[in-house]
């Protein structure tokens, strides 16, 4: 499994909201799609996989508020969408 986690977000920023996830636990994902949209006061940032796969679980929910280096949910590397 590989850990999806909330990047750095910028030099003082040390949270975010999550605004949407753009895809479901089950989706086969590509490396370098989008999985989820963040948002702070400042900007909106979109997280990528960082390896191809499925997104086998979401962490937290579209509302939550996280921090920097957080699990946002588990990718299971090279599986196929079911």
């Amino acid at each position: 499994m590989t850990a999806i986690k909330v990047p750095q977000l910028g030099e003082s920023i040390v949270e975010a909201t999550v605004s949407r996830w753009l895809k479901h636990e089950g989706d086969a994902v590509a490396e370098g799609d989008n999985l989820v949209e963040l948002e702070t006061d400042k900007i909106t940032v979109e997280v990528p996989a960082l390896a191809s796969g499925v997104l086998k679980k979401r962490a937290v929910n579209e509302g939550d508020v996280v921090t920097v280096d957080q699990l946002l949910g588990e990718l299971e590397e090279g599986a196929s969408a079911a």
